[in-house]
C-alpha cells in the first residue's frame, strides 16, 4: 500500500469523523500531503552513494479562510503529515538532520484553495551525521534531538559537506537518484526500460509520442481543450527523467497537485488543472 492511501486511511478515523467535515475545503490533507513529498524530492542534497538528505522542517502556507478552518487541528494535523513524510523518506532512503515539522501559517495573497509549501534543513546541533529516516529515535517525539544550525527555506544546512565532485567524463555514474547539479530525481522508471506516457482528459487517453506536447484551445495544439479558461496555448508537457509541465504564458496559469505553479515536476497519477478541465498524467513502463 503507498505511503498516501495509508494517511488517507489513517486521517479518515481522527476525531470521530471531524476531519472529514473540516476537509471539504478545496484544500485537502492528500494534497499538501503530495506537495511535501515533492518538496523532499526537489530540494534532496547528496551527501554521499548512501546518503541523501531531505528537509525536515516544513512550512504549509494557506489563504486566510484554509487557515481559520484548519488551524485547531494544526497540531494533530501536523504530527500526521510528519508521519507521512518519516514513511516516504523511509521509502526513498532519504535521511534527515533533525527532528521533521511541519507548520501551518497563514498568506493573506493566496485564495481559497491555494497554498504553498516551503522548507529548511534543520540540523541537530547533537548530531554528528544525517539520521536515516529509518534507524534511531522517531524524529519529532520526545527523546529526539533538539536545537538546530539553521539554514534558511530551501538551502542545504549550514555547515553541510561538499557535494561530491563529477565523475571525470565517460567514467562512473551519478548514484541512485542523481540528477544534472547533483539533486536527486522523484522516482522514475527503470534505466533503459521503455516507458509509456499518456494523459487522460474527460476519460479521454492522449498518448505523448513526443519530447513536447503543448495544451491549449488552438487547433494548432498538440492537444486541444475546449475551455474558456484555457489559453490558446497554454502550457506544454516536456517528457524526460523526471517529466514536466511548463506554463506557456497563459491567462489562468496551471495548478498541479493542488499548487499553482508555473512549473512543476510530473509523476504518475499527477493532476494538472487548467480552466475547469482537470488532465491526469500518467507513465508506465513497458
Amino acid at each position: 500500500m503507498g505511503v498516501l492511501k495509508r494517511f488517507e486511511q489513517r486521517l479518515e478515523g481522527l476525531v470521530n469523523g471531524t476531519f472529514a467535515k473540516v476537509f471539504k475545503s478545496e484544500v485537502q490533507p492528500v494534497e499538501i500531503a503530495g506537495a511535501l513529498q515533492r518538496e523532499c524530492d526537489n530540494n534532496a542534497t547528496i551527501w554521499n552513494r548512501d546518503r541523501t538528505v531531505v528537509p525536515n522542517d516544513f512550512i504549509v502556507e494557506l489563504s486566510a479562510p484554509d487557515y481559520e478552518r484548519l488551524s485547531p487541528y494544526s497540531g494533530q494535523l501536523g504530527d500526521e503529515l510528519s508521519g507521512l513524510v518519516r514513511d516516504y523518506a523511509k521509502q526513498q532512503r532519504y535521511t534527515f538532520m533533525g527532528p521533521i515539522k511541519v507548520h501551518l501559517e497563514k498568506a493573506d495573497d493566496l485564495d481559497t484553495g491555494l497554498y504553498r509549501v516551503r522548507s529548511r534543513t534543520l540540523a541537530s546541533s547533537t548530531s554528528q551525521s544525517p539520521d536515516r529516516a529509518h534507524a534511531g529515535p522517531e524524529a519529532g517525539h520526545p527523546g529526539a534531538p533538539q536545537g538546530a544550525q539553521r539554514g534558511g527555506y530551501g538551502y542545504p544546512p549550514v555547515g553541510a559537506p561538499p557535494m561530491p565532485p563529477a565523475p571525470p567524463p565517460g567514467g562512473g555514474r551519478p548514484g541512485p537518484g542523481a540528477a544534472h547539479g547533483g539533486r536527486p530525481t522523484a522516482p522514475g522508471p527503470t534505466p533503459g526500460a521503455p516507458v509509456r506516457r499518456w494523459i487522460e482528459i474527460n476519460g479521454t487517453r492522449h498518448q505523448i509520442s513526443r519530447p513536447t506536447m503543448v495544451l491549449g484551445r488552438s487547433t494548432d495544439a498538440d492537444v486541444r481543450i475546449d475551455d474558456p479558461g484555457v489559453s490558446r496555448r497554454h502550457c506544454e508537457i516536456r517528457t524526460g527523467t523526471p517529466s514536466t509541465i511548463q506554463d506557456l504564458g497563459s491567462t489562468n496559469g496551471i495548478v498541479v497537485d493542488g499548487q499553482h505553479t508555473t512549473r512543476a515536476t510530473l509523476r504518475d497519477g499527477s493532476r494538472i488543472v487548467v480552466g475547469s478541465t482537470t488532465i491526469v498524467y500518467r507513465q508506465a513502463e513497458g
